[in-house]
């Protein structure tokens, strides 16, 4: 049976990414290696619309997460973060770790953070150094409202850390043009490479931030990673084969052209969610991201025997909930190497799923849904 991967990460490859990652090894320092992370770099400058120098990490996400907070900061330094899901947690976890200050704003699973709340917090303390927050949180299918946000913190002196993992290429981003400070990605999801990269920008007044951090590290060091970049390099030995995946995914993204490349993760997320309402079934997200669909599972079914169903009996894996939502809702992402055909394959084994487990529903009413919104939003991209 042919293995279908709709999950927010780790997404599909391409066949130009798997063939570029069959390429002989060079080693580390050689010059050949040195034109690899250029030319990534500059396909990084694209994909997030920045001047700014990017630092190349070989770790997952939440590792160019701690490598933030370890560069950004001092021993009980006060930051405000926003808890709108658990990569939002996620943040608060790893300021604590570093003995940070933090002050949480807590927003219910499946809403979006309010930018006023922002604006609220950072009125009522001066003393705050950073603001911590998702694009796209992932484990409730929220897109928070970043240019919002970067209005409300470009006039306080905090800086914005934006953990743009499952939100690149999916949610319009304009580091420079709106004044990001610090922006964490990787590889796995919108970029259609897999797991291992992560990276992150930082513009000027977080490089000054960097200077005066006290906080220890040595394999995050940013500094140390700077002064290797100006020659091409790292620091330590980075993951060759998934650089030259990177290389080919960026070069795909820019032949499609980063806005087209948006509109068709927004394009496709209309599809799913116009398919699943026509199948009775309720969203979860109050404003829901590019990325993923999450939907809430119906109260007399069971969730994790829908995921087991669709993966192990019709061969297409989606996400469950996380935490305190697991069994509750389900994810369905459409998210790097997705197009549309992908997702009227995904909505059909969706029907078939629910038909087993006893869900009312129209036959074919989400198909129909989907495949008419797809054409639809065809007609009028012509």
């Amino acid at each position: 049976m042919k293995k279908r991967l709709f999950t927010p990460g780790p997404t599909p490859l391409p066949e130009e990414v798997i063939r570029a990652m069959m390429q002989p090894m060079v080693h580390h320092r050689w010059p050949a290696c040195a034109h690899l992370l250029q030319q990534v770099q500059q396909g990084l400058q694209y994909v997030l619309q920045t001047h700014n120098e990017i630092m190349i990490l070989t770790c997952s996400g939440t590792g160019a997460m701690e490598a933030s907070v370890a560069n950004l900061h001092r021993p009980g330094d006060r930051v405000l973060v926003a808890q709108c899901g658990k990569f939002g947690k996620r943040w608060a976890l790893i300021c604590q770790a570093y003995g940070l200050q933090v002050t949480p704003i807590d927003i219910p699973w499946g809403e979006a953070l309010d930018p006023q709340l922002v604006a609220q917090r950072l009125e009522a303390d001066p003393n705050i150094k950073a603001v911590y927050i998702t694009l796209c949180e992932t484990s409730t299918g929220v897109a928070n409202d970043l240019r919002a946000l970067c209005e409300i913190v470009r006039s306080h002196p905090a800086l914005l850390v934006v953990d743009a993992v499952s939100g690149l290429c999916s949610e319009e981003l304009f580091t420079d043009r709106w004044q990001v400070d610090v922006f964490v990605s990787a590889t796995q999801k919108g970029l259609m490479c897999p797991p291992g990269i992560s990276f992150v920008s930082l513009n000027e007044p977080a490089w000054e931030r960097v200077s005066s951090s006290t906080l220890p590290k040595f394999y995050w060091d940013f500094q140390q990673m700077r002064k290797y970049s100006e020659e091409n390099q790292t620091p330590y030995t980075p993951a060759i084969t998934t650089l030259y995946g990177l290389k080919a995914a960026l070069n795909l993204i820019h032949q499609e052209g980063l806005e087209n490349v948006i509109r068709r993760h927004a394009r496709l997320a209309r599809m799913a969610r116009a398919a699943v309402t026509a199948l009775n079934l309720e969203l979860f997200a109050q404003r829901p991201a590019n990325a993923l669909t999450a939907v809430r599972v119906p109260s007399k079914m069971d969730g994790i025997e829908l995921l087991h169903i669709l993966g192990d009996r019709l061969g297409t894996v989606v996400a469950g909930g996380q935490s305190q939502l697991k069994g509750k809702i389900f994810r369905l992402a459409h998210l790097g190497y997705v197009d549309e055909l992908d997702v009227i394959s995904a909505i059909a084994i969706l029907e078939e799923g629910l038909r087993i487990l006893g869900h009312k529903f129209t036959a074919g009413a989400g198909l129909q849904a989907a495949q008419h919104l797809g054409l639809e939003q065809r007609e009028d991209d012509s």
